[in-house]
């Protein structure tokens, strides 16, 4: 890759389960982009048959695939990456949409650090008639910023890797072993930081529909496993007291919004140790007593573009 013009090809996965009409907004989304080089768009049907009237031909083709591998997220996204050949690999979720400068802006950014393997953006956060930019204030991301936090503005609809990197043994494809898919886009972030810093474009290049159309909204057994998962994984997390104070908060919610109020407490211990200032903790004390209830508070966060 270079500055004297060459533009690589892109090739953008797109997992999809049931939701046409957000499917259509992405693709346009992706087709409008104003990208010099190539692009090339894989949508993936996981868990139902493609819908062939998709696929296009000409300078921006789209073809249609059913997941090939294990049902869900992971094994949608690993199913596209291994049908392409390009120079880069994107992502785009099927519920949210690129501004039309996204592929240019991130191609330049890696144009500018020519050993940086993964580059991310900004998110604008689209919450009923509501839109909130979250911005990372930094153009570098390291591995101990991964660790303290997730860094939910680094949206899995914001990458952009170059493809040789899944081939790597050190680093290989989507974990397909994340329960029920979740955090396994936080995976892929602290596992790229280990071989190198992030490239990170500060502006809002995805539009990121969020809370609603999430198939795992209020499946809290799913989000616990995934953080248990995420916390064998990657046994930094438990070595930061923020980011152990965080991951615990977060178990502790999820405990007591499904009524678990013995794991409630313990996990609201356990992230009082780790940060005696962790928000989460609160909220979950809160809630095993009866003042709130966590779905209450995740809707006024979600309006403000955060969650939990």
């Amino acid at each position: 890759m270079n500055t004297t013009g060459h533009w690589p090809s892109v090739g953008v996965v797109v997992p999809t389960r049931n939701r046409p009409e957000l499917l259509a907004r992405a693709v346009e989304g992706i087709v409008a982009q104003d990208y010099p080089g190539p692009v090339r768009t894989i949508v993936v049907f996981d868990q139902h048959d493609p819908d062939a009237g998709l696929c296009r031909g000409g300078d921006r083709p789209l073809d249609v695939l059913p997941n090939l591998r294990k049902p869900g997220l992971a094994g949608a996204r690993n199913t596209g990456i291994v049908a392409l050949d390009t120079d880069l690999v994107a992502f785009c979720d099927d519920d949210d949409a690129w501004t039309p400068t996204k592929l240019r802006r991130q191609v330049h950014a890696l144009q500018q650090r020519p050993q940086a393997e993964f580059c991310t953006a900004a998110i604008e956060v689209e919450f009923g008639d509501r839109l909130t930019p979250r911005l990372a204030g930094a153009s570098l991301v390291g591995l101990d910023d991964l660790i303290r936090s997730r860094m939910s503005m680094l949206h899995s609809s914001t990458f952009l890797v170059r493809r040789f990197v899944f081939a790597d043994d050190e680093m290989g494809l989507v974990a397909e072993d994340a329960p029920g898919s979740q955090n396994e886009d936080w995976d892929l972030l602290l596992r790229a930081a280990k071989r190198g810093e992030i490239v990170h474009v500060d502006e809002p290049l995805v539009r990121v529909l969020w809370g609603r159309t999430s198939m795992f909204a209020y499946e809290y057994a799913t989000k616990m496993a995934s953080l248990r998962w995420m916390m064998t994984r990657h046994p930094e997390i438990a070595g930061s007291g923020t980011g152990a104070g965080r991951v615990y908060g977060q178990l502790a919610c999820w405990s007591a919004a499904s009524g678990n109020r013995r794991d409630a407490w313990l996990w609201t211990k356990a992230a009082m140790r780790s940060n005696w200032r962790e928000p989460r903790a609160a909220i979950a004390l809160a809630a095993v007593t009866g003042v709130v209830k966590v779905e209450s508070v995740l809707g006024a966060l979600h309006r403000r573009g955060h969650g939990i």
